[in-house]
């Protein structure tokens, strides 16, 4: 084997791992980096040129070369041979630059280029064009051109699959985007979901008229309340009131006025119901004496119909957890200690 043989072959042993490594290519700039070296190296020139279609100009992208040339630079298509690469379709094989009348001498006059080959990046409708050049005289061999276009062939191909990756990476981004936007909407949803399911439960233990919890709401309170007085140990106080007027006038705001009354008589803490007409509950813990409860909520009853020209009576039945009762179990003993009282039985 000759030693000509033996270059072109460890030429073409070059061009596959090029061609390898434009295949894994991602970026734009990846391919210019491997295309001006892959060039240069395949026929041994002095500097290599990557060059993009610009609409109607040539854009000299990237360059590796002995000296400058003309990165970064755009020259219009019909006065710049690469731009007759790319609007014939076929490579330029030039020996001497300065005889060919292709060549605009005035801007390779400051290099250092005397030949060299220019092929387009893909033959129908070109998108580019690899431009290698030679210090001195230097005639290049098909097979130098032919391994120029196959490098220009699979550059066109790597141009493109970077095209579509950018465009499936666009996509992703966009229905990353729009997924997020959706779940975004689910999540706010879902809190608005959950907030109306909240509101709808809160309303489903108030008894609409007063404020107050109604019965379902006080059951539902009143087994925590009672837990954690235990976990604290304290004991809680359970009243059973009904209150009615004096003079038997039913009165359609009595709820109302009693409702007002036992708000000004415990704390903001305190679990109070209406279980219906005028009749309550409340539960207290940290009371101290039940007897002193009794008497300030007396008190505060007969200052309430001092001041609204009222007059409410009130029954109360009371009972305590001292004895470590259930929920169930105090609600039954207050109410047996009301029934003791008798209707009509004013406590206050």
């Amino acid at each position: 084997m000759d030693g000509s043989a033996v270059s072109y072959e460890r030429n073409l042993e070059y061009l596959v791992r090029a061609i390898q490594e434009l295949s894994l290519a991602r970026s734009l700039d990846r391919i210019a980096e491997i295309v001006r070296s892959a060039a240069r190296e395949l026929v041994g020139a002095d500097g290599a040129t990557f060059v993009l279609r610009d609409g109607d100009r040539c854009y000299y992208k990237d360059e590796d070369a002995i000296s400058p040339l003309w990165k970064g630079l755009r020259f219009p298509m019909e006065t710049c041979i690469s731009g007759w690469a790319m609007i014939n379709r076929t490579p330029a094989v030039i020996e001497d630059i300065y005889l060919d009348p292709r060549i605009p001498h005035d801007a390779y006059r400051p290099t250092f280029v005397n030949s060299l080959v220019m092929v387009p990046i893909r033959s129908l409708a070109p998108v580019g064009a690899i431009g290698t050049y030679w210090a001195t005289h230097y005639a290049a061999s098909e097979r130098e051109v032919g391994l120029l276009q196959a490098l220009a062939d699979s550059t066109s191909v790597a141009m493109e699959n970077v095209q579509l990756y950018n465009e499936l990476e666009q996509r992703v981004i966009a229905r990353t985007q729009e997924l997020v936007a959706a779940n975004r909407l689910l999540y706010d949803e879902a809190c608005e979901r959950e907030r109306v399911e909240q509101e709808i439960q809160r309303f489903a233990q108030l008894d609409l008229l007063t404020g107050l919890n109604n019965r379902f709401g006080f059951l539902r309170q009143a087994a925590e309340a009672l837990d954690a007085a235990r976990r604290r140990n304290m004991s809680c106080l359970l009243l059973h009131l009904v209150l009615d007027t004096e003079d038997g006038e039913p009165g359609d705001d009595l709820p109302m006025s009693a409702a007002r009354l036992l708000r000004e008589q415990f704390r903001r803490g305190d679990l109070l119901a209406r279980l219906g007409a005028g009749e309550f509950l409340v539960m207290t813990s940290g009371y101290g004496d039940p007897n002193a409860v009794l008497q300030r909520l007396r008190a505060g009853l007969g200052a309430f119909n001092r001041a609204a020209d009222r007059r409410l009576a009130l029954r109360v039945g009371h009972a305590e957890s001292t004895r470590g009762q259930g929920l169930e179990q105090l609600l039954q003993e207050a109410e047996n200690a009301l029934q003791r009282l008798g209707p009509g039985k004013a406590d206050a």
